[in-house]
């Protein structure tokens, strides 16, 4: 793993208008990091992320991109859990294959077969592949979108609150799947989530927006600053 960070934020602020989400802010994103966000709604997780997607444009500051993060495709985004109804059609696999449907053929090519192949077996789903994704679990589901979000192997995977919605058990399902990712394939991740025992558990690093400020370190000086704020 480089020590060069995979994006370096430096003194960054965003205002809509008269209203300021942040000022001054300053973090590190290393690589092979899972980096956790945390806030209350409204404190700017999500503009962070358009942010870092470039999608929008910072007041002031800089942000700084490894050279690894050379174009959208080094970058995956797993949504926050969308249930898809139980007559939906497709299965698994084809489901994941729809990310590649943008070709002139309607068949994919040996490169597309494999990187399928491969999805599936990162997110543990070889042996669901054709069953109805409207009949599959909610973990499995969610599995699903991470497989589509993996197919090009990203340097960055970025979770938007992926287990809201989810029960206990695919919760863990679903972040231990990541936490694979993250360990094995060398993955950076984000993890956006207002779920404490998770962050705790899966994340090494977080950054914590509040009203006018933030906080920030490894996650087990959070549950200090946790435990103290609960004396």
């Amino acid at each position: 793993m480089s020590d060069q960070p995979l994006i370096q934020v430096e003194h960054l602020a965003m205002a809509f208008g008269t209203r300021k989400l942040f000022t001054d802010l300053s973090f590190t994103l290393k690589q092979g990091d899972f980096f956790c966000l945390l806030g209350a709604n409204g404190t700017g997780k999500t503009t962070i992320i358009k942010l870092l997607l470039q999608q929008l444009h910072p007041t002031a500051g800089t942000i700084s991109f490894n050279e690894r993060l050379k174009s959208a495709a080094d970058i995956g985004y797993v949504p926050q859990f969308r249930n898809l109804s139980g007559d939906y059609p497709l299965s698994i696999k084809n489901f994941i294959s729809l990310k590649l449907c943008n070709s002139f053929t309607p068949w994919l090519s040996q490169r597309e077969k494999q990187a399928v192949t491969k999805a599936l077996q990162q997110t543990g789903l070889t042996a669901k592949q054709n069953q109805r994704l409207g009949t599959s679990s909610g973990g499995e589901k969610q599995r699903a979108y991470l497989a589509q979000a993996i197919l090009n192997q990203p340097q960055l995977l970025i979770l938007d609150e992926p287990t809201a919605s989810l029960d206990q058990d695919a919760k863990y399902e679903v972040l231990e799947t990541v936490q694979h990712l993250n360990q094995v394939s060398g993955m950076t991740i984000i993890f956006i989530s207002h779920d404490w025992p998770l962050v705790k558990k899966f994340g090494q690093h977080f950054l914590e927006l509040r009203a006018g400020s933030y906080i920030s370190g490894s996650t087990t000086e959070l549950q200090l600053k946790k435990e103290d704020e609960n004396v």
